[in-house]
């Protein structure tokens, strides 16, 4: 296990918010960007730069770069569609929101991913002095009819998953779409959606048109990963060449948009489940964390030092951070809480933060 980080990023309605960790606890330390929403803040564990994604309202998306922790920002010029790209016949492609960010491999100490809205996924090379569209996914076939938003207008990369062992080797998800795999750096990609259901397809069991609302992989064991998908809780040991649906039948376990594993151990981890569709609030108005230990075959539910009565908070896909045996997460309602002991009690940090998008240690 990596040495413990001992900060905690969010990105918010209202700016990047940064907790720290001190001796005794952890404490706010500050924030940047105060006012403007922050879609995704993310920290480079091989240099430690910081990356914050802004979503202007007016002035569009906008991202910075710190190499301090934040003393310093430089405003780095996002993504651009090229001239001419359409999302569908005649609807121009233009950049709507940066939504995913990934590192390259050690081996790669340059390399950044960033995933979008219309659907594309850009990398760099060069620290993000320059970005790439990567053609080879933005040409699929399939992607003007069969890719479609999955609440937001367009389809969305909102997951992005590189191999530890082989950089060469990722994952991406897409709402919706699905997952797709490449294994040449992103010269080829193929579907990788075989087990899971799209319920509200005419065929539920297409192979494009699924809504992984959140994809994350074990890092010792990469070939375990998990989704929060719209239709229920997948895990695949195999690299996603099946998908198997582990959601609980009369548990709580089904339906929400973060989900978190154990980088030690591809067995385990943690969703916050939530009504579905229409009516996405917590089960009965309660506060929930589910664990599972062995795979999905059982799943285990805490709720100590979280509200049970009245309470409202739905947590987006990227507001679940994990960190070895701390796990922290953010909510709509600007609550935000924290656990040290795998998920089992929770203290509320803050419950007058703005909307949280994103949390991340670092």
């Amino acid at each position: 296990m990596g040495a413990e980080k001992k900060k905690l990023l969010l990105g918010t309605r209202k700016g990047l918010i940064v907790y720290k960790k001190t001796s005794s606890r952890w404490r706010f330390e500050g924030d940047h960007f105060l006012g403007i929403p922050v879609s995704i803040v993310a920290a480079d564990q091989r240099n430690g730069n910081w990356w914050a994604m802004l979503d202007h309202g007016h002035w569009g998306c906008k991202l910075h770069r710190s190499p301090d922790q934040g003393r310093t920002w430089k405003e780095i010029e996002a993504p651009k569609y090229p001239e001419g790209e359409v999302i569908k016949d005649n609807i121009p492609a233009t950049l709507k929101y940066l939504w995913a960010f990934a590192t390259g491999g050690t081996d790669q100490k340059d390399r950044i991913y960033i995933g979008t809205e219309p659907g594309g996924l850009f990398s760099s090379d060069d620290n993000g002095a320059s970005f790439t569209l990567n053609r080879a996914l933005w040409d699929q076939p399939q992607r003007k009819e069969k890719w479609f938003g999955g609440g937001r207008d367009n389809p969305g990369i909102h997951s992005i998953v590189v191999d530890p062992a082989d950089s060469n080797h990722a994952y991406i998800g897409i709402s919706c779409a699905g997952v797709f795999e490449t294994t040449d750096a992103g010269q080829t990609w193929s579907p990788r959606n075989k087990g899971l259901r799209a319920d509200f397809l005419p065929d539920p069991n297409a192979e494009i048109g699924h809504d992984p609302h959140r994809l994350v992989a074990c890092a010792k064991e990469p070939l375990k990963m998990w989704q929060q998908n719209h239709c229920g809780i997948f895990r695949t040991i195999d690299g996603g060449a099946n998908w198997m649906d582990v959601s609980q039948n009369n548990g709580p376990a089904r339906f929400g948009f973060a989900i978190a594993v154990d980088s030690n151990d591809g067995e385990v981890a943690w969703v916050i489940p939530a009504l579905k569709d229409e009516s996405r609030v917590p089960i009965d108005l309660a506060l929930k964390v589910c664990r599972t230990d062995d795979g999905g075959k059982s799943w285990k539910v805490f709720d100590k030092g979280l509200p049970q009565t009245n309470c409202y908070d739905l947590v987006y896909r990227h507001a679940l951070a994990i960190d070895g045996d701390t796990l922290a997460f953010g909510s709509t309602n600007g609550n935000l809480y924290l656990s040290e002991d795998r998920g089992e009690s929770w203290l509320c940090l803050n419950s007058n933060l703005p909307m949280i998008y994103s949390c991340q240690f670092a």
